[in-house]
């Protein structure tokens, strides 16, 4: 397909978070007419429930967007972190001195979905339309060619070429376009604050593998820290019936965590008890769907914003000529699936797998175990943590050799005891 007559915009992009202002700006400067539809009124609404992390695989996109600057004056964190398991602390570093690993940023949502925002309006090409939910998708036989917008005013119709489905993990768009969908069920739920004056060793993030439980604590803009609790349903009860003591107990006995009882909590303990993974077909006839839309991984990895960026950056690359009229649009769309499968498939597999609250397996045993004991393995298991690599990278017969003899060296020794590092006090 190569173009309608008629059409209101190029594209149709429903949701104005991380996702949607990527794609609408990334799109608007290949010359691609943009209507950017947000549900909220307010321009400075932002998403809550969130790991407030973007990984160092999506550097390269905030960089494209030029965000960079911006994302420093405004106090973003570049997230460099350690993380605890049973063998001991994994803590990467750099390999030589004055070298940083790849990082990305820790910034919460409050100040990034609006300075998302406010680039994407700023955007030649872009038209931000506040207060407009997506409530049907308008069809010329299978494809779909514009939706139903619902507004304060009424209803109204708008037509294009491409509508994008950028709306987050429940998406209205994907059920109504009747894409496939693999539903994994999450066997852990979450529970995270806000908190101040909670400072951490050499002011980096922190994560626990506790076999099945995991928790984290993330230093972001503003002074202010993200602590999470993502513990086995197993343990859902005691939280139901004791929220607060039971997330302050479980951040109190933290190998080496936080002080948490002489920090400032400024939100309320907020999270949610069910939250399933979705993978879903991220195209059909005259629609695309990114970030949450396409892809809902677990919040234990911290992924969600990364993957909105990167999935949004893929798509504006793949289909912005075609959407504008200048090639086949179906093409394109194939090309995006194909790009999205084979950037994200791998990731979503193991994290779909390590969600049913099993221990590590053979394969992470070996790999977490050797890192937590050698530098090398721990610069390699960074870039996999980063998503910077995919599985077969990260579990590739170099570094399972590598790890092999790291660990050969232990052997026979005793058994490494867990390295508790102190609590940081104020």
């Amino acid at each position: 397909m190569t173009g309608t007559t008629d059409l209101d915009y190029d594209v149709i992009i429903s949701g104005a978070s991380v996702a949607g202002c990527t794609a609408a700006v990334l799109l608007a400067r290949r010359g691609v007419r943009v209507a950017l539809l947000e549900r909220r009124t307010d321009p400075a609404a932002h998403k809550v429930l969130c790991t407030h992390y973007l990984q160092p695989c999506a550097y390269p996109v905030l960089d494209d967007l030029g965000l960079i600057p911006e994302l420093e004056k405004a106090g973003a964190v570049r997230n460099e972190a350690r993380w605890f398991t049973r063998w001991g602390w994994i803590e990467p570093r750099a390999e030589h001195a004055g070298e940083v690993l790849p990082y990305a940023y820790n910034i919460r949502r409050s100040v990034l979905d609006p300075m998302l925002r406010s680039h994407a309006q700023r955007t030649p090409g872009v038209e931000l339309l506040l207060g407009h939910s997506v409530v049907g998708l308008l069809k010329d036989g299978n494809r779909t060619v514009g939706v139903q917008a619902k507004t304060a005013d009424g209803e109204r119709e708008l037509r294009a070429r491409l509508v994008i489905g950028a709306d987050g993990k429940d998406s209205p768009v994907a059920k109504q376009a009747g894409v496939r969908e693999k539903t994994h069920e999450n066997a852990r739920f979450s529970y995270f604050a806000h908190f101040r004056d909670m400072p951490l060793r050499d002011g980096i993030s922190h994560c626990w593998f506790l076999e099945p439980d995991v928790a984290y604590a993330m230093p972001n803009d503003d002074g202010v820290t993200v602590v999470a609790v993502i513990p086995d349903k197993k343990r859902l009860p005691a939280f139901r019936e004791d929220l607060e003591g039971s997330y302050y107990d479980f951040v109190r006995n933290l190998p080496g965590g936080p002080d948490i009882d002489s920090a400032d909590r400024i939100t309320k303990i907020t999270g949610t008890v069910n939250y399933p993974l979705h993978s879903r077909t991220p195209i059909a006839p005259g629609v695309a769907l990114i970030g949450d839309a396409a892809l809902t991984s677990d919040p234990l990895w911290g992924v969600g914003c990364g993957w909105a960026l990167q999935s949004a950056q893929w798509l504006a690359q793949e289909a912005a000529g075609a959407a504008a009229g200048r090639g086949d649009l179906d093409q394109a769309l194939a090309q995006y699936a194909k790009r999205h499968k084979r950037g994200l498939g791998g990731h979503q597999h193991l994290a779909a797998d390590y969600a049913s609250a099993r221990p590590f397996n053979p394969f992470e045993r070996l790999m977490f175990s050797a890192a937590a004991r050698d530098e090398a393995v721990a610069r390699h298991m960074h870039l996999f943590a980063s998503r910077l690599i995919g599985p077969l990278r990260f579990l590739n017969p170099l570094a399972l050799a590598k790890a092999s003899v790291v660990n050969l060296r232990h052997r026979g020794g005793p058994a490494p005891a867990p390295v508790h590092l102190p609590r940081v006090r104020a």
